[in-house]
């Protein structure tokens, strides 16, 4: 493990994630200095904060860093953040998580590179997969061409499918050069467009039946906002088996004549999307247990009533618990008013 690799790691142990920031109604760098005089007073539990992160990409996010990680344990102890200043014209309910970087299901991996170590320059070939698959994380190359890799399923299979393509382009040319006894130069990698549709390693032949592996619960979401909409103008079936925090889609021409293309387009499109939402949906769980039957018909009725407010946050009912996923701030703001 690099230096740099176990400092982000041990930064991680003394971040946390704040929700519910007033949004618009300062300046960005005075909402940052409150929320730093919030999280450094003993009252509140806090300590020395050595940074912190505002605005972010979510809407009513920042993210504090503490220099001493026991305070991390301490903020999170406390019933309630309420952030008030004399800036602001009411207090302001904070709620406070520990720092995850995938909140839903992601695929932790080793890569063993060295197999392309004679045919490539592997930090040439490691910088073009980051390039290209923006949503994997990559660790230090170690010397015996292992890499650590982590990310949501679709990025993990392209991926894979990437360096199936190269290896099996690789054991070709070894075959048509076998006689020959000179020894081949290690090339730069040349350019390569990532594609979706590039695999030849799908389930079938004909590219008529495609598979995605996804998260459970972004499968969950874009199925309510985004499949119902976008198989319209599709003859693609599509089916799935759900295993936990884990779904398999499986996608299926609707017709007997030949649509790969279809399906392919369809498969790509999942993919992107699942991407996109796993790197921007958050879930809150409201806990069932212990309460009446009457009591939880009253919490599923009044997550109906409050949904007509929050368009864009999905809510689905079990008998335990009630999973709400959306955007960070709106499910913050969407479970504060159930």
């Amino acid at each position: 493990v690099s230096t740099q690799a176990t400092g982000q790691a041990a930064k991680s142990a003394r971040t946390v994630v704040i929700s519910g920031v007033p949004d618009g109604l300062l300046n960005n760098d005075v909402m940052a200095d409150i929320l730093v005089i919030h999280f450094q007073m003993a009252k509140n539990n806090g300590g020395d904060v050595e940074e912190v992160t505002y605005p972010t990409m979510k809407k009513g996010v920042a993210y504090i860093t503490f220099e001493d990680p026991e305070v991390v344990e301490n903020v999170l102890k406390k019933d309630e953040h309420r952030l008030e200043d004399k800036r602001l014209s009411r207090y302001y309910p904070l709620k406070v998580t520990r720092y995850c970087e995938n909140v839903f299901g992601s695929v932790t991996s080793v890569l063993n590179m060295s197999i392309f170590k004679d045919q490539f320059v592997l930090e040439d070939l490691i910088q073009e997969l980051k390039k290209n698959i923006t949503a994997l994380s990559f660790g230090h190359l170690q010397s015996n061409g292992h890499i650590f890799v982590q990310g949501p399923f679709p990025a993990i299979k392209l991926l894979k499918d990437f360096l199936l393509l190269k290896a099996k382009s690789l054991s070709e040319k070894d075959k048509s050069q076998e006689n020959k006894p000179h020894q081949r130069p290690k090339r730069r990698l040349q350019q390569q467009r990532l594609s979706m549709e590039t695999s030849n390693f799908t389930p079938d032949p004909a590219g008529e039946k495609q598979v995605v592996v996804l998260d459970t619960d972004v499968y969950h979401y874009m199925k309510y906002f985004f499949l119902k909409k976008f198989l319209v103008n599709y003859d693609v079936v599509i089916s799935d088996i759900t295993d936990g925090e884990i779904t398999t889609v499986y996608l299926e021409n609707a017709r007997s004549r030949s649509g790969a293309r279809q399906v392919l387009r369809v498969k790509e499109e999942i993919e992107n999307q699942s991407i996109k939402l796993h790197n921007s949906l958050r879930k809150e769980r409201i806990y069932l247990e212990g309460h009446t039957g009457d009591e939880k018909q009253k919490y599923k009725q009044a997550c109906e009533t409050v949904k007509s407010h929050y368009p864009c946050v999905l809510v689905i009912p079990y008998d335990t618990h009630i999973d709400i996923i959306g955007n960070s701030s709106e499910i913050f703001e969407f479970t504060k008013e159930v």
